[in-house]
């Protein structure tokens, strides 16, 4: 499998002979709704969307995962496997395929088995979701927000996991991210070779006051200590921005 961050919570994965983005941004500034005063985001370095994509995979319904101006540029065509509020955008804006997936059901597209799980509750009443793949022999996990669905504890290994490795807070509210002891007990889940971090900075400009409040508890290192003192081998990476990671190679 090869796995690219492209900033945010953007990612372009190739899964055995199919490529999957996920949560795409590429077009415009990032922001929530029109409150740039809060939160926005512009890339420093410009990205085109990538080519000869084969499905679309979003796991919220929110502007950081369901950019409406980016998904506005991308061909009406292709596949989307969506939370049920990012489906409803999907359909909103004329996209012909759009399979909204609510926790633990399954949906698979060619040799791609796609399960979503519980993710981030969005209030009340709005459920996201994180996602396990199959294809072949591999598997990989991704949510997010770091809210893992407890379903989890029995579904077995999975190889690779993206997900927040580090909490990241705001004042009186807490972790908006949930990484640190989260992430280790979902290591003691899932078992995974590697277990990529998510959701960084990378090369953007942030704007607002919410970027000036976050803070960051902890190290990669110190929580690599911890997984060690547990007897887990998992690897904890930090992805570099458009730098592909290649790992597991196919049998």
């Amino acid at each position: 499998m090869q796995l690219t961050w492209l900033e945010s919570n953007t990612w372009l994965w190739e899964l055995g002979n199919t490529r999957v983005l996920v949560d795409p941004w590429f077009v415009g500034p990032l922001t929530f709704g029109k409150t740039p005063w809060l939160f926005q985001a512009e890339r420093s370095r410009p990205c085109a969307l990538p080519s000869n994509v084969d499905v679309l995979l979003l796991s919220q319904g929110l502007p950081d995962h369901c950019h409406e101006p980016t998904l506005r540029a991308c061909d009406r065509a292709l596949p989307v496997i969506a939370s049920p509020s990012a489906a409803n955008v999907a359909r909103s804006l004329g996209f012909e395929t759009v399979i909204s997936l609510s926790p633990h059901q399954t949906h698979t597209y060619r040799d791609l088995t796609i399960q979503a799980t519980k993710g981030a509750s969005i209030g009340p009443t709005q459920q996201e979701n994180g996602y396990i793949l199959h294809w072949g022999t591999q598997s990989l996990y991704y949510e997010p927000h770091g809210c893992h669905d407890p379903w989890l504890r029995t579904c077995g290994k999975v190889d690779v996991v993206i997900t927040p490795l580090l909490e990241v807070c705001l004042p009186v509210v807490g972790a908006i991210l949930k990484g640190g002891n989260v992430a280790l007990e979902l290591g003691q889940w899932l078992q995974p070779k590697v277990m990529i971090t998510t959701a960084g900075n990378g090369t953007l400009r942030l704007q607002g006051w919410l970027p000036r409040l976050l803070s960051v508890k902890g190290t990669l290192e110190e929580l690599q200590g911890s997984f060690q003192r547990l007897g887990l081998s998992t690897r904890l990476v930090e992805p570099v921005a458009y730098t592909p990671l290649v790992l597991l190679a196919e049998a």
